[in-house]
């Protein structure tokens, strides 16, 4: 016997991808833009601080963070969002991939107004934000996020049978895949929206520290402006794109003291803590602003030659944040193979990205370029791109 929640998913996006384009020999030198994982250099001190605290190895790590940890990444949101969020009301992740499922573990309901609970996710979207809805037996809603809606879903549309069943609402800023940020309007309006039926906000920032030239607003200074309920809002943080750091498996949890409260004893059973060396490193990383905004000059080098190479190119929006291209073809599954045959280049097709609804797949006519790469051969990439599938 298995579960049939599980039964009808597609395959993850890379598998598809590896079988999508591996039966073919690649067209020339091998270059990956698929994969959001920073090839930036970490900071320098990271194996410093970790033999300094090896010995943290032999022992149980603290579940929710360390003191230190934990008092580190309060002071970083006082710093960036001028907001007050006492150590109490964080939770160290292994990364926040794990804070996103988990949160619909241990704060959604079994039923809202005695119906179906109902999980907003944009469409395309980060893929833990539809296994985590369907874990709690909710329906997921998918909310096309286009060039009409400036990438970010209009969740204030739906009827409203639909948001009166809702308990949560993801949404990515700057979004991935499309770079799109979430000014203050907007989210004032999904507070309202939150408000006004009663559901929660689960708010994924991992790209907040990359973007082109002002920072871009978090959700919780707009809560804080607004007084709305603590436990409403619930964000997620990493320091794999901001610090370079995606394999130590780090980020944090933020949100009010009784949604907190939940996350922790949840974890407390299902939870695997970040190792106390680790730990460390991150108290550090947090506390450190020096090699974010190293490595924020360095991505927005390649913002402005990613520009300069496509801005001829029908349709190019070049991204307020984040390090994706999401680029307009005629169809993500084509352009990536006849990219990959011909020159080499691998890309993810952004239906991979993406649910059909009403017989649309909103990222169908686009590819997802990752920007991750070093800048001379990103470089390259982009224009054996753009001239093999744009002229």
């Amino acid at each position: 016997m298995f579960p049939e929640r599980f039964s009808n998913l597609p395959a993850y996006a890379f598998p598809r991808l590896r079988a999508l384009l591996d039966p073919y020999a690649p067209g020339g030198d091998v270059v990956n833009m698929t994969i959001g994982e920073p090839k930036h250099p970490f900071p320098a001190w990271v194996p410093e601080v970790l033999a300094a605290n090896v010995d943290g190895f032999a022992s149980y790590p603290p579940n929710d963070g360390s003191p230190e940890l934990l008092q580190a990444i309060s002071d970083w949101i006082a710093r960036r969002y001028d907001v007050s969020m006492p150590p109490d009301q964080i939770m160290t992740l292994n990364g926040s991939r794990e804070g996103l499922y988990n949160a619909a573990m241990a704060l959604l309901p079994e039923t809202k107004n005695g119906k179906t609970p109902v999980v907003l996710i944009p469409n395309p979207f980060y893929q833990v934000y539809m296994i985590g809805a369907l874990s709690v037996a909710a329906e997921p809603v998918f909310v096309a996020a286009t060039r009409q809606n400036g990438f970010l879903p209009d969740y204030g549309s739906l009827p409203a049978d639909v948001l009166d069943r809702t308990t949560a609402a993801y949404i990515c800023s700057p979004a991935n895949p499309q770079g799109a940020v979430a000014d203050r309007g907007y989210w004032r309006d999904l507070i309202a929206l939150a408000e006004k039926h009663d559901f929660r906000i689960f708010s994924d920032e991992c790209y907040s520290e990359i973007y082109r030239d002002t920072p871009p607003p978090g959700i919780l200074e707009v809560a804080q402006e607004m007084g709305a309920d603590p436990d409403r809002i619930v964000i997620f943080q990493s320091l794999s794109k901001r610090s370079n750091l995606p394999g130590m498996r780090s980020g944090f949890v933020a949100t009010g003291p009784e949604a907190i409260k939940r996350m922790r004893q949840h974890r407390a059973y299902s939870g695997a803590p970040l190792p106390l060396p680790l730990q460390r490193v991150a108290e550090r990383a947090w506390a450190d602003e020096e090699h974010v905004i190293e490595n924020r000059a360095l991505y927005q080098e390649k913002f402005r030659i990613a520009d300069d190479i496509l801005n001829g190119v029908p349709g190019y929006q070049g991204p307020e944040g984040g390090f994706f291209l999401w680029l307009p073809v005629e169809d993500g599954e084509d352009a990536a193979l006849s990219l990959w045959k011909h020159a080499g280049i691998r890309v993810l097709p952004g239906a991979y990205l993406s649910r059909k609804v009403d017989g649309d797949i909103p990222g169908k006519p686009y590819i997802r370029v990752a920007m991750v790469a070093p800048k001379e051969e990103m470089a390259q990439a982009l224009i054996t791109l753009r001239n093999h599938l744009y002229q």
